[in-house]
């Protein structure tokens, strides 16, 4: 396409589903700053680490949820485009979620495509995956053609739903409009690798929160395993091409949108393995890579474990205290069997060239990474918490406890070691007051080195002595 840089963008009013997340923020930015006359966001969430800046930019935040037909239909009243990016259930806890999962993702697509045609707007482009033709199997440099992944096949409700409000959308592209005679609805859908870049809140977040806790002991697959990834940057400017693409009133092509009913693979175009791809992240942040490998299907069998224990634990998987799945099947496959597409047909129709490199790309992810740990709470690895907690806890059963359950045992062990229990219980005095005055002592160092956290300092190091106070040296020695 030969377009200038803000054609269909100027003047034009614009929807953005999802646009509260880190793609939408992202997507609702650029078009404000390509001179959109306005920009709405529809998120079911009111605040967002982007919200702010969106509102202080112009952008028009409306709060609802795409399973609902009147928020949707509200919400794209006037608009000249929608970008329909809401999902659910790509990771973690939320694939479990399975009636959640196909009402945002398969019934809120049902609803946008309904909104389109009642106010008849002319742009669709939806946000689609991988997943759609990817299910385990491995992909060498796959592109459009390839077929969709049986339905009955995908092992997540995420890549299923997925797939299926693709087709529709797709399958919609060209359907007359009632009252506008030869006017239709244009649509095409991008298939996006693995999102990262600052602020990223999906995958970046949970693989460092368990490298942090020293819960990434092994990777999965071998080291040729290649995936593919995209830089948000890369991402919202593809997804303004296609904009374009769907354009019918260019002169010369009136009518024939090059990118409508077309999917797009979107990627930075540099397949890699992604252990060695988070490698740089992981280890600017001090936190160790995982040295051992474990194979695909020995992952798999951990991975249905902990699918079968979550699904046990349904009713509460929304829950903020149930933590995250170490891994699940699904998520095996994703990084331990190769699968990496071309970009050719969006560069060659939508004339899409990553403007980001990755090296450029991981190199801002860094730095947003290594300040956010600077302004947080850093601590031990799980290992730690369980060998000092479980300790204490048990040093203290032993000293005080009456003998029943498994008191008599950890008094034993305890009178092994120390001889008498006076000894046990002087032990345990000592080591309590010696994590008071390390918590005392952490609270006022914090307050002078990292005030923000203080509390959290005071409570860490109570709980866990000198394994919690020696982060806080260290920051103070910085």
């Amino acid at each position: 396409m030969h377009l200038s840089e803000n054609e269909g963008i100027e003047g034009n009013t614009f929807l953005v589903t999802g646009g509260l997340g880190f793609v939408g923020a992202a997507l609702c930015l650029e078009l404000v700053r390509r001179g959109a006359r306005q920009v709405r966001s529809l998120d079911l969430r009111t605040t967002s680490p982007w919200s702010d800046h969106l509102r202080k930019s112009g952008v028009h935040c409306i709060k609802g949820d795409v399973i609902r037909k009147k928020d949707v239909e509200r919400a794209s009243r006037g608009a000249d485009c929608v970008f329909h990016l809401a999902s659910y259930g790509m990771s973690g806890k939320e694939m479990l979620q399975y009636g959640r999962v196909d009402e945002v993702n398969i019934n809120g697509t049902c609803h946008v495509l309904e909104a389109c045609f009642e106010h008849e707007i002319r742009r669709l482009i939806y946000v689609s995956t991988y997943n759609v033709v990817f299910g385990g199997k491995e992909i060498v440099s796959g592109n459009e053609t390839l077929p969709y992944f049986p339905l009955d096949d995908h092992v997540d409700s995420y890549g299923r739903s997925k797939s299926i409000a693709e087709q529709l959308v797709l399958k919609s592209n060209g359907r007359p409009f009632k009252e506008k005679k030869g006017k239709c609805l244009h649509t095409c859908a991008l298939r996006p690798a693995a999102i990262y870049g600052p602020g990223e809140e999906r995958h970046l977040p949970r693989i460092i929160h368990l490298a942090q806790l020293g819960l990434v002991p092994f990777r999965i697959g071998e080291v040729s395993v290649l995936t593919d990834w995209v830089y948000v940057d890369n991402l919202v400017l593809a997804l303004i091409l296609a904009s374009m693409g769907l354009l019918d009133d260019i002169p010369g092509k009136e009518g024939k949108p090059v990118a409508a009913g077309q999917p797009y693979f979107i990627s930075d175009g540099s397949p890699v393995n992604s252990f060695e791809f988070l490698c740089p992240l992981l280890r600017s942040l001090e936190y160790d890579m995982p040295k051992a490998s474990l194979a695909v299907p020995h992952a798999l069998l951990l991975g249905k474990f902990f699918s079968a224990v979550y699904t046990i634990m349904y009713p509460w998987l929304s829950k903020w205290w149930l933590p995250q799945p170490l891994i699940l099947p699904a998520e095996v496959y994703k990084v331990g069997v190769t699968h990496y597409f071309s970009p050719l047909k969006a560069k060659q129709e939508l004339g899409f060239i990553p403007m980001v490199s990755p090296q450029e790309g991981m190199a801002k992810t860094i730095s947003y990474w290594q300040e956010r740990k600077r302004r947080a709470l850093d601590g031990p690895t799980i290992y730690e918490w369980l060998f000092c907690v479980l300790g204490m806890d048990a040093l203290f059963c032993a000293a005080y406890l009456p003998d029943i359950g498994p008191v008599p045992l950890l008094r034993a062990m305890a009178l092994f070691f120390l001889r008498s229990l006076w000894a046990v219980r002087v032990l345990f005095l000592l080591s309590a007051a010696a994590h008071v005055g390390e918590a005392v002592y952490a609270w006022r160092l914090a307050k002078r080195v990292d005030p923000a956290n203080a509390r959290g300092w005071f409570w860490q190091t109570f709980a866990l002595g000198m394994f919690s106070l020696r982060f806080l040296l260290k920051r103070a020695a910085k």
